[in-house]
């Protein structure tokens, strides 16, 4: 456990009192060699339960649907023969590094990428390509990746990071999220459920967001201006009062973990849609049946911006 002083209370009887945050490091990755997704103080990782709720929280709820409810973007087996969800993939440290032409090369990191001979690739018109790489701790994740016929690769946009360090994508940049925020370490995956909680925020969509962005997400994907729709990097999450005690364990974990954590909006999507990676072992009926259970009204948007050290880090205060 790691102890970090936020700020100074008071004084009481001459003594100084203090505001102590306790957390804890995230878990390593196993499949990824023992790296971790991101620094204990980033703000990926860090809780959420007790900040401020957002001024326009009301009318950002009523914007992506009160009375719509959320959806699993992800699941076991398939869906017209592919997979379910955003698979990634483990490489060697010595992995062959290739190049790849990006669409949006002015937003993107040159690479080269550590791309395996048969990635996984995501299904559908976004097919993302993440690559967690052991031993260096770096993390490699591209949009709408493609093998050419001459066995070339290229992309839309592409983002290098290191799972090590809070530096975030420049101002206005891209990542291969519209948000230009990393996917990977905000995906549900099932070995974090199978361990009985997730320890991070998560990922999720919908259909209008504004034309802008908020700490610590880096890039817009919308003309709209009305401030009653949420901008890019918007956080939520699930009211403290919310009742998840009659769902099955799979569902408890990951509303816990939207309860704790919260979960970013991150991309144009469908409303509620909340991303993760694909496993044989998700209860696909459980958990469409159970999570539309949960409304939008049920959630909260969140202001974090007092958790800011520094525009351009992930790091928390």
């Amino acid at each position: 456990m790691f102890l970090r002083v936020l700020r100074v209370f008071g004084v009481v009887g001459g003594i100084c009192v203090l505001a102590v945050l306790a957390y804890s490091a995230p878990p390593v990755f196993a499949d990824a060699g023992g790296c971790a997704l991101f620094p204990a103080d980033s703000v990926f990782n860090t809780p959420i339960d007790t900040l401020p709720v957002d001024a326009n929280s009301d009318a950002y709820i009523q914007s992506i649907g009160a009375d719509a409810g959320l959806h699993p973007d992800f699941g076991a087996c398939c869906w017209d023969d592919k997979p379910i969800g955003i698979p990634y993939n483990i490489v060697p440290k010595r992995q062959t590094l290739l190049p790849v032409k990006f669409l949006y090369a002015d937003e993107s990191d040159p690479g080269p990428y550590p791309i395996p001979t048969y990635p996984k690739i995501e299904a559908g018109s976004d097919r993302h390509l993440l690559i967690a790489q052991k031993g260096k701790c770096y993390l490699y994740e591209l949009y709408a990746a493609r093998k050419t016929k001459t066995g070339k690769w290229k992309a839309g946009s592409g983002a290098i990071w290191d799972l090590k360090s809070n530096a975030l994508r420049p101002s206005t940049w891209t990542s291969a999220d519209a948000a230009g925020l990393p996917i990977l370490p905000l995906l549900a995956r099932y070995d974090e459920v199978k361990a009985g909680e997730i320890h991070h925020a998560l990922r999720f969509t919908a259909s209008r967001t504004r034309g802008e962005f908020i700490w610590p997400a880096r890039h817009e994907a919308s003309d709209l201006t009305d401030a009653n729709v949420p901008p890019m990097g918007q956080r939520f999450r699930l009211k403290a009062s919310f009742d998840v005690s009659k769902f099955s364990e799979q569902t408890q974990v990951i509303l816990n973990a939207l309860k704790k954590y919260g979960m970013f909006l991150a991309d144009n999507g469908s409303n509620w849609y909340i991303s993760g990676a694909p496993n044989e072992n998700w209860k696909n009926d459980k958990l469409v049946n159970e999570l539309r259970q949960v409304k939008g009204s049920d959630f909260e948007a969140v202001d974090e911006s007092s958790l800011m050290v520094d525009p351009d880090s992930g790091q928390v205060k």
